[in-house]
């Protein structure tokens, strides 16, 4: 049988190990979150881009052709 000293010594390192993972568990979690937030933000922003692109592109439609002037 192992000493107790090996024991102890072998339960601390498991117990250290137990929290860590804890730990570990906790910090993935945490950037999950922020991965799907960022996710959220960007296609937010990919939205709001398309939505300018659209309105730059109407106000090209709406530009002279070959220098012509519209009164």
């Amino acid at each position: 049988m192992a000493p107790p000293d090996l024991i102890e010594q072998i339960a601390e390192r498991v117990e250290h190990l137990l929290l860590r993972h804890e730990e570990l568990q906790r910090t993935n979690e945490l950037l999950t979150a922020q991965v799907q937030q960022l996710k959220a933000d960007n296609e937010q922003l990919r939205s709001r881009l398309n939505a300018a692109r659209a309105r730059v592109d109407a106000l090209i439609e709406k530009l002279p052709v070959n220098g012509a002037r519209t009164s």
